[in-house]
């Protein structure tokens, strides 16, 4: 059973601008009828969307968690239903996690687009895994400890996880072995799955760190606040390589102190490993993973 179409829509312009008269004016409405609509919606499914005081509106639990279900596949219907009436017919759908579409898909993408001009790409970027059965994405590129099943999962690299600072901190704090960052700044990256409890591990007798300098949730945070000099970031030698190859930052240590791991992978449903667009796409991230060194940089 499929909700009425215009009360979704109504759901998501009122979600997105927390106003119902912003959202009418969006959908040339007037408030009463988005009011109506939403009303729709409620008794359809049995719950109130939005919490209503003098302060303004806001979204209820049941709201915040309908929307995520929702919002994702009436952009997919809006993104068909352009495609469609622009005449795009090999289109593509990828999603990524945030710092690796940043910082090492986008510098890159403009080959694909070269190399592939009939396919029309669309490209988006969150921490949250794409859900497949909404039909939002093609292929999903998640970062993390792969525990996925009934999809294809495919490593992207190894890559290197290793100290990177940028060259003015390491001369101004003389780090020579390990033990010396106990003496400065770390930074940590909260979400990464090597932290800096593994790599101290791999130095005894030396004692993990218990307090940070600086926390992120996004690895290109680290890598830009230890460019700017804050501290030592522990991030993958193959993310941060635009950061390395221009010199802003460089690896502390030998590269065989560094910790290699397989974090990042490329995910779909089997089914949509037979569209030409996401077979073309695969062999291209196949030959651009590979043109990456599996060895850090050398320390300076």
């Amino acid at each position: 059973m499929l909700p009425p179409l215009p009360s979704l829509v109504a759901f998501e312009a009122i979600a997105r601008r927390r106003s119902f008269a912003l959202a009418a004016a969006e959908l040339h409405l007037t408030p009463s009828a988005v009011s109506h609509q939403v009303a729709r919606l409620e008794d359809f499914l049995g719950v109130k969307l939005f919490e209503r005081s003098s302060r303004g509106v806001k979204l209820s639990p049941a709201g915040e968690a309908y929307l995520q279900r929702v919002a994702g596949a009436l952009g997919a219907i809006g993104a068909a239903t352009d495609d469609v009436r622009q005449g795009v017919r090999n289109s593509l759908y990828v999603h990524a996690s945030p710092s690796f579409a940043s910082l090492w898909l986008m510098p890159r993408i403009g080959q694909f687009a070269q190399a592939h001009p009939g396919v029309s790409l669309f490209l988006s970027a969150s921490h949250v895994h794409s859900d497949f059965e909404l039909g939002q994405v093609d292929i999903d590129i998640r970062y993390g400890v792969p525990a996925w099943p009934q999809l294809v999962v495919k490593p992207i690299f190894r890559e290197p996880i290793l100290p990177l600072v940028s060259p003015a901190f390491i001369e101004r704090h003389q780090i020579r072995e390990p033990a010396d960052l106990l003496q400065v700044p770390l930074i940590q990256s909260t979400v990464g799955v090597v932290q800096w409890a593994d790599w101290f591990a791999l130095h005894p007798p030396l004692k993990r760190p218990e307090r940070f300098a600086l926390r992120f949730d996004r690895a290109m945070m680290a890598l830009d606040a230890a460019v700017q000099g804050l501290g030592v970031a522990l991030e993958s030698a193959v993310i941060a390589g635009s950061y390395i190859a221009d010199g802003r930052l460089r690896p502390v240590f030998d590269p065989a102190w560094a910790i290699p791991v397989q974090a990042h992978f490329v995910v779909y449903p089997e089914r949509h490993g037979y569209r030409s667009e996401v077979a073309q796409f695969l062999a291209w991230l196949e030959t651009q993973a590979g043109q990456d060194s599996l060895e850090a940089p050398a320390a300076s």
